[in-house]
């Protein structure tokens, strides 16, 4: 066997192995990716209970909201382990819609949206908010690239050997589309 023979059995298989080898990059780029959406939403769910407890002294006719939020934020934490994605990230927009309640049913309680640290709760919640999405645009991103390599000639043949699937779009539930109506709030 010569050299140049070595050379066409070698660069096909030498090309298949750098695809691969991107292809496992890519899918660890965009598990990394969710990871940053987990942390984040770790810190969201950790800061939750400070804004209950400090909403819940001023705002006994929003009892059913605070409790809904408990709730979900429960079910969020149950889900992190072992839900699938699709699953969690439907859990993640109901508790963001409900806080989001929470936080404009604020503005009927001016003895509550003046007091110092309701005032901090909301601003660290909006810059973990602010955090989140950008981790979910960064997961999208991610997620993007690696369905290109599994799904673009030879990487669909090294992803159908390999049984790769796509990770699911993150993506804005139908609830999160509709603008919220604060006024259905600020009515007691």
């Amino acid at each position: 066997m010569t050299w140049t023979t070595l050379a066409i059995l070698a660069i096909p298989l030498i090309l298949l192995y750098i695809w691969y080898v991107s292809i496992i990059s890519r899918r660890n780029a965009t598990e990394e990716a969710f990871a940053g959406i987990d942390v984040q939403l770790k810190k969201r769910t950790d800061l939750i209970p400070n804004i209950l407890k400090i909403a819940a002294s001023f705002m006994q006719h929003e009892k059913s909201l605070l409790e809904d939020i408990t709730r979900l934020r429960t079910e969020v934490l149950k889900a992190s382990g072992q839900a699938a994605q699709t699953e969690r990230f439907a859990l993640e927009a109901d508790l963001s819609q409900k806080m989001g309640s929470l936080l404009v049913a604020v503005e009927n309680y001016p003895e509550l949206k003046s007091q110092q640290n309701m005032l901090e709760a909301q601003r660290v919640y909006a810059d973990v908010e602010e955090h989140i999405s950008a981790a979910r645009r960064s997961y999208n991103a991610a997620g993007k690239r690696y369905r290109d390599a599994i799904q673009i000639f030879p990487g669909n043949l090294i992803a159908a050997i390999l049984s790769l699937k796509p990770m699911p779009f993150f993506a804005v539930a139908d609830t999160e589309r509709k603008p919220i109506d604060a006024d259905s709030f600020l009515q007691s």
